[in-house]
């Protein structure tokens, strides 16, 4: 009975998506190499990656739409090989386009995918009461989808992704194209899921993205996980704190980066100076103290822990995402 599964899988029935040596061959291209991944049930977990390493040929073989060469997968406890047709009734995926039709309202829209769902016409129209109502579509339900904005037709479309109630919810690059208002509203939308206890995947091109929602992160490359962690690990395991002096003069570039222990010259143009920053406070003192001897003249001087940008560069060795 699909009724109430939406938050029934918890961690004590083991991780709700475990991917072992998952291997995907397009011809002689190689888009999945060994990759292994588990989410804990009731989290969000980011999978970023340069163009290319796979992020989404990943999850088209998790939510069952590409068959594995090699390897295993498992969502809410079923081999998504063996076990397809269950996986689909206990997965929601809102890929990178649109799936809502513009010409019905967004009401018209919910109604139909629960007819497609099979729920029948009466609990299909509940049900697009129930979601337009959660996602602050309510008062828009009848109005033609293509007069909404893009943070309503990405909200709707998330909408109609729980129609049958989803155990996990796969989000491949849910918010690309979207303003930074329109961002906001689908993060709002992902957060209340998880509070609700619905597992979420989600794939992003945008690193704030994932340092905002994901409770852990991993970053593949070329097919496989090359890290994994909270946001704040893999800060540090980047390298740590470091000290950004911003210098008044850029002549005293050079002189400033070899007063700091480690430091170097991060930004010309910026006149930025960067250097570790094993202890916060004795770093930023000794920064302090060492340039007003020198007669270096700081326009500004901070303590900062590293982006997750700089983590992403650092870890792809400098590929764009």
């Amino acid at each position: 009975m699909r009724e109430g599964l939406e938050t029934a899988w918890s961690d004590e029935r083991g991780p709700a998506i475990l991917v072992e040596g998952l291997r995907k061959e397009y011809g002689s291209q190689r888009a999945l190499d060994g990759l292994d991944l588990t989410v804990a049930a009731g989290t969000v977990h980011a999978v970023l990656g340069p163009n290319g390493a796979g992020k989404t040929t990943a999850v088209r073989t998790m939510s069952t739409l590409l068959r594995p060469d090699a390897g295993r997968v498992t969502v809410a406890g079923l081999d998504v090989a063996t076990r397809a047709r269950e996986v689909r009734s206990r997965i929601g995926l809102l890929g990178q386009h649109a799936a809502v039709d513009e010409e019905l309202s967004g009401r018209q829209n919910l109604e139909m995918f629960g007819r497609l769902h099979r729920l029948g016409a009466r609990r299909a129209a509940a049900r697009a009461e129930e979601l337009l109502e959660r996602f602050g579509l309510a008062d828009t339900g009848t109005k033609a989808v293509a007069r909404y904005s893009g943070g309503m037709r990405r909200r709707l479309d998330l909408a109609a992704s729980l129609i049958s109630r989803p155990v996990v919810l796969f989000l491949d690059e849910p918010t690309t194209g979207l303003d930074p208002r329109g961002r906001t509203e689908v993060w709002n939308a992902v957060r209340s899921l998880v509070g609700g206890g619905t597992t979420v995947l989600l794939t992003t091109q945008y690193l704030e993205e994932a340092d905002q929602l994901a409770d852990r992160i991993t970053v593949i490359d070329q097919g496989r996980a090359i890290a994994e962690g909270t946001a704040d690990e893999l800060k540090s395991a980047t390298g740590g704190d470091r000290v950004d002096v911003v210098v008044r003069d850029a002549d005293q570039l050079a002189r400033a980066a070899a007063l700091l222990p480690g430091g170097t010259v991060a930004d010309a143009d910026r006149r930025l100076v960067s250097a570790p920053a094993t202890d916060r406070m004795a770093a930023l003192t000794g920064a302090v103290r060492a340039l007003e001897a020198a007669g270096i003249e700081a326009r500004d001087i901070a303590v900062r822990r590293p982006t997750l940008d700089e983590v992403f560069l650092h870890l792809t060795k400098g590929e764009a995402a």
